[in-house]
Formats: C-alpha cells, structure tokens, sequence
C-alpha cells in the first residue's frame, strides 16, 4: 500500500490553505490602504499585525495580550457552534444570536439576582441549549431552513435582550451596571492568571475551560458513537435514517448543543466584566459571525479553531491601531472585515487543492502505465 506524502494530508492542506487566506486578506487590505493614502500603508498594516506589539513596554504588551485572550475566548465558543452544526450538515448562522441570549441571561442572573459566576454560566448554557433546540425542532418538524429561522431568531435575541436587561442598566447610560462594583461574585475568577499579564483582572478562567471544552468537542465528534452518528446524519440523512438512527433528534441535539456553546461564548466575555451591554444596540455584535470566519478558517478542526479565533481576534484588536490622522476610525474595521471575508475561502483553497494533487497523481499513473507498456514490449 502506497504510503499518503504529506501534501495528501487532510491536516496539511488545511494549515496551507488557511496560510494563503491570511496572506491574501493581509495583502488585499494593504491594497485600499494604499488606495486611500499610500504614504501610511505600510505602518498601518504593520499597525494590525503588532497589535499589542505595538508598544514599547513589555508590560503593557502582556496587559493587552491578555485583552486579546478575554475576546479569543468568547469567539472560539461560537467557532465551536458552527463547526459542530457544520459536522451534521447544517449552517448554525444563529450563533450570533444565541451568544447575544447567553450574555443577557448571564448579565441579568448576575446583576438581578446576584447568582455567583458558575450558576450564570449554567443558566446561560441552559438558555443557549432551548434557544438553539427551537431552530432544531422547526428544521426536524417543519421542514424550515436554519439558516432562515437562525437569523429571524437573531433579532429576537438582540430586541428581547435589550428590553430584559434595560432593568440593569445604568440610569444615566444606555449601558448595563459593572458586575465588580455591584456583584463582584458573579465575575469569573483569575485563578492567577491575571499575574500572568501584568495583573490583567479581565484574563479569567474563560480562556483555559474554552481550551478544554473544545478538546471535549474534538473527542466527542472523532471517538465516539454518538458524534459517529452525528457525523452520519451530516453526510447522508436517508442512509442515517436507513441504519436506525434518530435523524431528527440528531438535528435538534446538534443545534441545541451548538446553541448551549455560543451562549457560553456570550457569558464568557460578559461575565470578566471587560465590557458592558448597551441596552440601544441595533446592530447583533459581530462574535457570532466572526465564529463562522474562525470554523472555516480553522479547517472545521476544533484544534484548528483555537488558533484561526486567536488570528482573528488578534487583527481585529489591532485595527484598532491605525493611525487615524491618516485613515478614517472605519478603516481598521475595512481591514479586519476583509482578512475575515478571505478566511471564509479556505474550503475553495482545498478543494483547488486536492484537484491539483489528483490531477497530478493521474499523470504519473498513466506515465507509469507508459513506462510499463515499452518495458514489456521490449521484452
């Protein structure tokens, strides 16, 4: 048996694809940097790679490290919501708003009833699990498309999570109450890791349980029976069906369980305290989309995710240091939207190359066939 070279390895056409993606996206937005002042291109691209690099001081580089850290966290749950969905054939584009309904039900557990931080974060899986059930039970039962009743039930999210917590806002402020001032209890603890960057007291315990969760998922989907079944209702439902498997169930578990892992996403961040809900948000926050950008950039691996969140949120944090006497304060949010829209092509990237790999593998067939054919003539 013929021994796979490496360029055959599912793993290494990933990590290659998602190399050209980042470099094409980084090359694209220096394009229009250059496009709109050619003077400043080069250090302000160089702006959004440093990010935190971008100061002097090792200090204050290990503080904003750590900020970096606190939303990498919150965007690997959502990651880990698409991928799994994605792994049963299904496009969980409701992410964004079921992490929208784990921050508001972590936000108003802690500032209303003040519950400690574990039973938030309970209450926020619980709600993410029944938020995500419903796209699952009206795809199993009713035939409606996810991706149809995911972004209906966004909005819902963002309008409802408004109306709830605007009774734990700020009188003064559209922004909801600081969680250390008036439930100190409900924050996620450091466990030391603050000391780690520079006393950072937002690096909590999100960022090791997201670590460990998606080692979790990787187990659960690669060795065992019910992520086998999982994985054979996405490759084929009637032959799923056939086998005896619950197809149906396998559809509203697998949204469910993607519902429960984005709401985590939601408490995660929310629950450091490192920002506040504004109760006149018109707009779903971008973790939820950037997840699908970080599942496909990742090569829909949950090791792979860990990473393409960390790349992601690393550039969209540096963004923010562009210089603005030279480029619109909209510009760092361009290049981060166009670094993110190139990491949506690592499949093409893939599929172009295993094309370019089996195309080559029929030529040196049919050359060996050659070969063998004025060999045995010549015999």
């Amino acid at each position: 048996m013929k021994k796979k070279s490496i360029f055959e390895s599912e793993g290494f056409q990933s990590l290659v694809a998602s190399l050209i993606c980042i470099v094409l996206g980084l090359l694209l937005g220096y394009i229009v940097l250059l496009l709109i002042n050619p003077a400043g291109a080069g250090t302000a691209i160089m702006a959004v790679i440093k990010n935190f690099l971008n100061y002097s001081k090792a200090a204050l580089q290990a503080k904003n490290f750590g900020n970096t850290l606190v939303k990498t966290a919150p965007l690997l749950m959502c990651a880990l919501s698409v991928l799994f969905c994605y792994k049963v054939g299904l496009f969980n584009i409701g992410a964004a708003g079921q992490y929208v309904i784990g921050a508001c039900i972590s936000i108003y557990a802690a500032l209303a009833w003040n519950l400690p931080w574990w039973l938030c974060i309970i209450l926020a899986i619980a709600v993410g699990f029944i938020y995500g059930a419903i796209v699952g039970l009206l795809k199993a039962y009713c035939n409606v498309n996810e991706v149809i009743s995911g972004i209906m039930l966004n909005w819902i999210g963002l309008y409802m999570t408004n109306m709830i917590l605007t009774g734990v806002k700020e009188s003064t402020s559209p922004y909801t109450l600081h969680l250390r001032s008036n439930s100190p209890g409900s924050v996620l603890p450091t466990l030391g890791l603050d000391k780690l960057f520079s006393n950072n007291e937002y690096v909590s315990l999100a960022i090791p349980l997201a670590i460990l969760i998606t080692i979790a998922i990787k187990i659960l989907l690669d060795k065992t029976k019910f992520g086998y079944e999982l994985k054979a209702t996405g490759y084929n439902k009637n032959a799923a069906k056939y086998a005896g498997m619950a197809e149906k169930s396998n559809i509203i578990v697998t949204l469910a369980i993607g519902g429960a892992l984005a709401a985590l996403g939601g408490a995660f961040l929310y629950l450091t305290d490192y920002e506040l809900w504004e109760c006149t948000s018109s707009a779903v926050p971008g973790m939820g989309f950037n997840g699908i950008a970080a599942a496909f950039l990742g090569g829909l691996n949950p090791v792979g995710t860990i990473f393409s969140s960390y790349f992601i949120q690393h550039i969209t944090t540096g963004g923010a240091y562009v210089d603005k006497t030279h480029y619109s304060s909209q510009i760092s949010d361009l290049i981060s939207a166009l670094i993110i829209y190139l990491c949506g092509f690592v499949g093409f990237m893939k599929l172009v190359m295993k094309r370019r790999i089996a195309q080559k593998q029929e030529r040196s067939k049919v050359t060996g066939e050659v070969i063998e054919n004025k060999e045995g003539g010549k015999k």
